[in-house]
């Protein structure tokens, strides 16, 4: 069945599409009595986690639930619906729920919510489970695995059924990872009636937080933002050289914002962005690539992450701002190399962008783009400055101020947004020739960043959690879902208002439906891979794949961090980027620092998350499985395959990011100086991505020779570390021994860490020396310093011997013991600044640029391509 449609493509199977749209929602499509519960159902489990994301259960005291009871009611909606909206074999019964589905569900339901109807007669017999509590937790373990086959597929699933089948049969396991066993009692004690296991961290996560945020960008995306980033996007780069490629890139990165999805991301932008791209030339499979790797990479932006933001709070132990701050560079460079990346495709085809109705000058286009800086500075300074006054003169009324206000700005903006055609209003089967005019169609939705900025502000001004920050925002959003037709038919004098509120009631509902359905993959993907976790903490396999890996990598940490990108494509392939993220951070996340620690690279616990989260996302078009390369396939009509190969090799410049931020830590905003070492920071790390992009694409000013590409690769890798060449010149730091520490902490600067290295007994039971470092306070003395920071030491010979360490000290943190020694102290050379190097990288730079535009000039101009009609 096909379609030839300008907006869904020439020849394009719109049946895949919607395949493709079902399964993102709920998979079930169906009728009579079944479609009434699978509509309560998700409506409910909105309705439960606004309430327990709210102050009001504390205002009521009523309904407060723990933690533990909150994660076994999430997955008992989540169970329920997994078993109710995903039919026994795909394809089969989508429009019924046949009985023996209805009892599953209502089984894995009840043994979800076990923890919570029996929390305090498991209180009161921890670890030690009677008959009841095992049956019901090896049965809802088998329910979670069937739950999760049917929701994400077999991957995922196996994958937990290998580390089940492992937690069993330790002792008959090869020598390099046997360990002694468990139980059957045990397994299903420590996976499911305590939070080790199914009831973890993750689920945790995916309770409090990931919810409200897929919640939040459903109502967006009802609303109509989605289609407004979209429109916004094409109107304002379309004009330039493969301008609808270009949108569909800052469109994805705006859509990942609210969604989280890959998929969802590939299928909500590329029916609109691919048809457009291959309108202007660019073939199937490319266009279909370009909205790959844009979709893949909207996970990379902030403040969502595909949820794994909220996971590396937990995992990593930082604040939420933190870990926003660590990845916004690396997320901006791969965002801007994308662009660049389409821009070379586009002029390899010497294409032309789609015509403007009203063509700027120069000097205008320069005035907009002045007016709007200075338009957001002044609006940032009285947003900042106003409100902070605000707080500081109504003190706990501030609130009753600033909420009216709030309202007014939003009646404001829909009515000036009035004032303009709605977007809505476009037909979305006509023909694009004609780019429509950027000032209406951005000013049609202006009100829909508030609540992003109500979000932002929530989170980085008044420091609330992120829990209680998406709730102000998701509450904010649904007042406008309700009030914007009823405002728009005010401003319009169209006089419907009746129907307007109604149909915003409508809007609402379906939103709070679509964002429960959206969450079932995420709930059993988040439970299933605590099973992965427990299992770790049930059999000591942490200190198993420390040994593996140091065995196959022979010690060397780039053979050692390659392993671990290659596990992270493999497990990725067919795991949702939440899952994968956690089954890889938990098993090889503590390696990358445990051996890097051992071989002199101190790597900061956020560098390796961001690592494997990073090589997780790319598995998404990896072929042969990358779902997210089928979903555009599916729009664009080229081959799956072909098209998930094109988006890699779009995406590599993602897979040396990861590489570059373990062992340059600058790019993720550590170690900075000042602003002027963030200023060289991100010019230089910036420039590097788009030299990396014309050299991995083959063309820059015209087609690369391939010395020019040798050069291109040896400029990006000495931007992006110049300490490489710059070690070789000036060592960066001297070894002393052990018996010098207390002459170098003289040396150091109050609140300035050492690095030392320490010899001692593991708890295994192993000899192991490795590299840390240690804060020290400010203090009198270098012994009260130590002292300061959990340590005594005694010197004996060229060592220290520790000779004390106090419990939950920085010592300790640092991972130093009783008994141990430090053998050699770290001491940093002073030695010229290694961005000295930028100079003859740049003016390698300019040289090639120079050979290449004589070149260019010397083959004379190709005709333009000219967009189709």
């Amino acid at each position: 069945m096909t379609n030839s449609d300008p907006r869904a493509g020439d020849g394009i199977d719109k049946q895949k599409v919607e395949e493709f749209l079902q399964t993102e929602s709920g998979g079930r499509a169906a009728t009579g009595s079944a479609a009434i519960i699978l509509f309560g159902v998700p409506l409910l489990w909105s309705l439960f986690q606004l309430w327990i994301a709210s102050p009001l259960p504390y205002i009521f005291e009523f309904g407060v639930l723990n933690s533990t009871e909150s994660r076994s009611i999430h997955l008992a909606f989540a169970s329920f619906l997994a078993f109710a909206a995903f039919p026994m074999i795909r394809g089969k019964q989508t429009n019924k729920v046949p009985i023996y589905d209805w009892l599953l569900a209502l089984a894995a339901a009840g043994t979800a919510s076990y923890l919570y109807v029996f929390y305090d007669q498991l209180a009161s017999r921890p670890g030690s489970p009677n008959t009841q509590d095992l049956v019901v937790a090896l049965a809802g373990l088998v329910l979670l695995l069937e739950a999760t086959r049917r929701a994400l597929g077999l991957p995922l699933t196996i994958v937990a059924g290998v580390f089940i089948i492992y937690s069993l049969a330790g002792p008959h396991m090869p020598d390099v990872i046997s360990h002694k066993g468990a139980s059957l009692n045990k397994l299903a004690s420590h996976q499911w009636l305590g939070t080790e296991g199914v009831f973890g961290v993750a689920l945790g996560v995916s309770t409090s937080f990931v919810f409200l945020f897929v919640l939040f960008g459903a109502l967006l995306e009802r609303a109509g933002a989605g289609n407004y980033f979209i429109k916004v996007a094409y109107a304002m780069l379309g004009h330039m050289r493969g301008g609808p490629a270009k949108a569909a890139v800052v469109a994805s990165g705006l859509s990942g914002i609210i969604s989280g999805s890959s998929i969802a991301n590939v299928v909500t932008t590329g029916t609109f962005t691919i048809p457009l791209m291959k309108k202007v030339g660019f073939p199937a499979t490319k266009a279909g690539a370009v909205e790959v790797a844009a979709s893949t990479n909207g996970q990379l932006t902030p403040p969502i992450m595909g949820a794994a933001a909220f996971l590396m709070v937990e995992y990593v132990g930082i604040s939420y701002l933190e870990v926003i701050k660590h990845a916004i560079l690396p997320a901006m460079i791969s965002y801007v190399a994308l662009i660049y990346i389409v821009h070379l495709e586009a002029c390899k085809m010497n294409m032309i962008g789609v015509e403007r109705l009203n063509k700027p000058t120069l000097a205008q286009r320069m005035l907009v783009w002045v007016m709007i800086l200075l338009g957001l500075s002044v609006l940032t300074l009285a947003v900042y400055y106003g409100v902070g006054w605000m707080k500081d003169v109504f003190g706990s009324a501030a609130m009753w101020v600033l909420t009216p206000l709030l309202i007014a700005i939003y009646i404001a903006l829909v009515g000036y947004g009035s004032r303009f055609p709605d977007l809505e209003d476009d037909d979305p089967n006509a023909l694009m020739d004609q780019l429509p005019p950027v000032g209406p169609t951005v000013k049609t939705g202006l009100y829909f960043l508030l609540p992003v900025v109500v979000l932002v502000w929530c989170l980085t001004v008044e420091r609330f959690s992120p829990q209680l920050s998406a709730f102000w925002a998701t509450v904010f959003m649904v007042f406008i879902i309700i009030t914007q037709r009823p405002l728009k038919a005010f401003f319009k004098n169209s006089g419907d208002y009746f129907g307007g509120l109604k149909q915003g009631g409508v809007d609402l509902t379906q939103s709070l439906v679509t964002g429960a359905r959206n969450m079932v993959g995420i709930g059993v993907a988040t439970a299933t891979a605590g099973i992965v976790v427990g299992t770790v903490t049930l059999t000591g396999i942490g200190l198993v794949m420390t040994q593996f890996v140091e065995f196959i990598s022979g010690g060397n940490l780039l053979l050692m961090l390659s392993f671990t990108a290659v596990i992270s494509l493999i497990l990725g392939m067919g795991l949702p980027t939440t899952a994968n993220y956690i089954v890889v951070s938990t098993l090889m996340a503590p390696v990358i620092v445990t051996l890097g620690a051992e071989n002199g690279l101190l790597v900061p616990l956020i560098a390796v998350h961001l690592f494997v989260f990073y090589f997780g996302i790319l598995a998404d078009d990896t072929p042969p499985v990358g779902l997210a390369a089928y979903a555009a396939a599916a729009i664009s009509g080229a081959d799956p395959i072909r098209t998930g190969i094109q988006g890699f090799t779009y995406d590599i410049r993602t897979a040396i990011l990861p590489f570059m931020f373990i062992f340059n830590t600058q790019l993720l905003l550590i170690g900075l100086t000042g602003w002027f070492d963030l200023l060289v920071t991100v010019f230089s790390a910036v420039t590097a991505m788009l030299v990396f992009s014309a050299a991995t694409q083959g063309f820059w000013f015209t087609k690369t020779r391939w010395w020019e590409t040798i050069g291109l690769l040896l400029i990006t890798f000495t931007l992006f570390r110049p300490g490489f060449w710059w070690d070789e010149i000036y060592p960066p730091t001297n070894d002393r021994p052990g018996s010098e520490l207390m002459q170098h902490i003289d040396e150091v600067a109050p609140g300035q860490p050492i690095i030392l290295q320490a010899t001692g007994m593991s708890l295994s039971g192993d000899d192991v020396s490795k590299y840390l470092k240690l804060p020290l306070p400010a203090a009198e003395t270098p012994e009260k310093r130590l002292a300061a920071a959990g340590l005594e030491v005694s010197e004996a010979g060229d060592v220290m011997n520790v000779e004390f360490v106090n419990f939950g000290s920085d010592a300790e943190k640092a991972g130093l013991n009783f008994g141990w020694t430090i053998d050699i102290v770290q001491v940093k050379n002073p030695r010229p600044p290694k961005e000295l190097m930028f100079i003859p990288a740049l003016l390698l730079l300019a040289l090639l640029a120079f050979v290449q535009l004589r070149r260019r000039a010397g083959e004379g101009e190709r005709p333009a391509f000219v967009p189709s009609p």
